[in-house]
This record gives C-alpha cells, structure tokens and sequence, in this order.
C-alpha cells in the first residue's frame, strides 16, 4: 500500500514537472512574441492565460505533493494551507473559464455569416481582455471563502465534520448558508460547462459543413490542407473535450468524497485527474501551432554555433 501510494505521488510530480515545463514553454513564447512587436491573434492572449492557470494549478497541486514525498506530510500551517488552497481553487476556476471562453470566442469566430453571430464577430476580439479581467474578479471573490474555513490537517474527532485533503482539511458545517454557498459556487462551473458543450456543438457543425463544401471544391488527387481557421478551431475542440472529460470524472470522485466517504486513495485520483488536462494541454498547443516549432528551432539554429565545440588549430 505504501509503495503503492508512492508511486503515485511520484506520477503526480512527474505530471506537474512536465506539465509546467510545457506551460512555461507556451507562455514564454507569447510573451517573446509580444515583446518583439509581432503580431498576436486575439486567442493568443486566452491561451497565455490559460497557460499561466495551469501552471498555478499545477504548482499549487505539485508543492505538497512533492513534500509528502519528502516525508514532510505537516509542513503547511494554517495560513499556507488558506494560501495555497486559494490559489489553487482561482486557477482552476481561470482554467475553467479560459477554456469556456475560448470555446465560444471560436465558435462565433467560426459561425457563418449569414447567421445571427454574425454582426457580434467583428465585437468579440474587443471583448477578450475585458472578459479575462472578468473572470479573475469573480475567481478571486468567490473562493474567499476558502481563506476562512481551511485548516492545517486535523487528527482529532469532534463534532464538527472534517474534510481532510491529506496536506490540510476543512470543517464542514451541516447548515443553510453552507448549502446555499455550495450551490452558488457551483453555478459558474455548469454554465461554463454548458457553454463548451453547446459551443463543441457548433463547431463540429460548421467543421462538417466545411469538410463537405471541400470534398465538392477539391478533386480527389488533391490533399489540401485545412486553413489556419480550421486547425485553430480543431486545437481548441480538442482541448474542450479534454477538459470536459477530465472535469466530469473528478467532479464525480469529489462528490463521492463529499458525500459517501473519502479515502487517501480517492484523495490521489481526484489530484491525478485535476492535474491531466493542465499537464497535457500545452503540449497539445505545441503540436498544433505551427508558430511554435518553427520559432523554437530558429532559435536553436541561432544557438547551436555557440555550443558547438570550436575547430582544434595546429
């Protein structure tokens, strides 16, 4: 069982390892190419952000992980319990709603012009910062909550019900108020759900339509290859699918948790399943984006004089 738990805890390092390799990776080439004056699309700045949210997540994540590791299980106290827990909980809630926005800035990007999207298409790119602005307001003000009830890990029984999370825990009051906070804090996470879901909806719609108007246009000895559009609305699909499915299983773990039991075993799937799609998305943008690979090897070609080893004289 210990070994067992190891091994575990050593996946979960390795997922927060390379998932914030790759999310750095991302984030730093946006902010080059900004800084060098070129041209970014307006997702381009959803993606930054996104980047930067699952790194959070996965640091704030990996941290204790790595502790416990150590065979520190009681490093945090109080305080870094708040700290930490809260910034978890604003960077996944920024994970959630960057993705949701990416979803349905594409799908309106997408949308044809005849239909009733059409005049919101040349508005929407102007609505991108407000809207990141937006969601780190009501992150960062709806789980203040969290920097009031959790605690350092609790070993003693009392009348109060304890949530431990192996690194801290949280006392559970069976009342209206906790109820009715729970059920509004759950609301922006179905409506953003439901957003990605109607938005992967009309993407896959118009991405058919598409793939139909092409077979009629190209003849058969002709391989053509998709548009930038259409790569770009097939990378953010891809990530809205991965997110949903990752987010429903450990919704379901922590519900169970909640309201049936929680175990350490329950504890480490939830983390895994939390940390898959923060550590898998970059390097899903790194095999899509074009930009990326060219401009990191361009890069290296620049370098490799440097660290080539200098020609013997005689």
């Amino acid at each position: 069982m210990i070994a067992n738990d190891i091994s575990v805890r050593i996946l979960f390092l390795s997922q927060t390892v390379f998932g914030t390799l790759g999310n750095s990776f991302i984030l730093g080439f946006y902010i080059i190419t900004s800084v060098r004056g070129l041209r970014l699309k307006p997702t381009d700045f959803l993606l930054s952000q996104l980047s930067l949210a699952n790194s959070l997540v996965l640091l704030s994540k990996g941290i204790p992980q790595l502790m416990v590791i150590l065979r520190r299980n009681n490093f945090l106290d109080d305080v870094g319990c708040k700290l930490l827990f809260y910034i978890h909980r604003v960077a996944r809630g920024l994970s959630l709603s960057t993705t949701c926005l990416l979803s349905g800035f594409q799908a309106i990007t997408i949308s044809p012009m005849s239909s009733r999207w059409a005049e919101f298409k040349t508005r929407v790119p102007k609505c991108i910062v407000p809207s990141c602005l937006l969601c780190w307001i009501l992150n960062l003000l709806t789980n203040c909550i969290i920097l009031v009830y959790m605690k350092a890990p609790v070993r003693r029984e009392n009348t109060t019900k304890i949530q431990d999370f192996i690194f801290c825990s949280v006392s559970i009051h069976a009342s209206l108020i906790t109820s009715l906070y729970t059920f509004i804090i759950s609301i922006p996470d179905v409506v953003c759900l439901g957003i990605m879901i109607w938005a992967s909806s009309s993407m896959v719609f118009v991405l058919y339509r598409h793939h139909q108007r092409v077979q009629h246009i190209h003849s058969t000895r002709l391989s053509p290859r998709a548009s930038p559009v259409v790569r770009a609305t097939q990378t953010i699909l891809l990530l809205v699918i991965m997110f949903v499915s990752f987010y429903s299983l450990n919704s379901i773990l922590v519900l169970h948790m909640i309201f049936v039991k929680s175990q350490p075993w329950l504890v480490n799937s939830s983390a895994l399943l939390a940390a898959e799609f923060p550590s898998f998305s970059p390097f899903v943008l790194t095999s899509t984006d074009s930009r990326i690979p060219k401009y990191f090897l361009a890069l290296w070609s620049r370098l490799k004089p440097s660290f080539s080893p200098s020609p013997l004289r005689y």
